[in-house]
């Protein structure tokens, strides 16, 4: 483990993440590192295909979403 210095401003944007995703602030700049790193080796996938292979390496299975319901018009 080492040191990482960043600037004062993505330093913040860390810690207000940290907060929605209930992650510290190492955790997420661990999280940031990690995805960016696979979406500069694997560029034609998207963040959310990303994460799903991710998940899925790491055994998550979640259960399938419910088919969505239209909202009727106002």
């Amino acid at each position: 483990m080492g040191i990482v210095n960043v600037d004062d401003e993505l330093h913040d944007q860390m810690r207000k993440a940290s907060k929605v995703t209930l992650r510290s602030i190492n955790a997420q700049a661990a999280w940031w590192i990690r995805i960016g790193m696979l979406c500069e080796a694997e560029p034609a996938l998207s963040f959310n295909e990303i994460v799903a292979r991710e998940m899925n390496a790491a055994g998550v299975a979640p259960p399938p979403l419910l088919p969505r319901v239209p909202q009727e018009a106002a």
